[in-house]
């Protein structure tokens, strides 16, 4: 993937995983804070790719 489809990825990914952790449900809640954490994962990862010019 290049590195603005990370981006995006990533900040849909945070936006979903942050709305999850809203929930009464501790399951829901750990599965929401992972989701977030990958989601800004996905963002560094296209910021890596940006700054690198897409070789990764």
């Amino acid at each position: 993937m290049g590195e603005l489809t990370d981006k995006i990825k990533g900040s849909v990914q945070e936006a979903l995983g942050e709305a999850k952790q809203l929930s009464d449900d501790p399951e829901t809640k750990a599965e929401g804070k992972k989701q977030e954490l990958k989601g800004k994962a996905d963002k560094a990862k296209g910021e890596i790719k940006g700054a690198m010019g897409d070789r990764i």
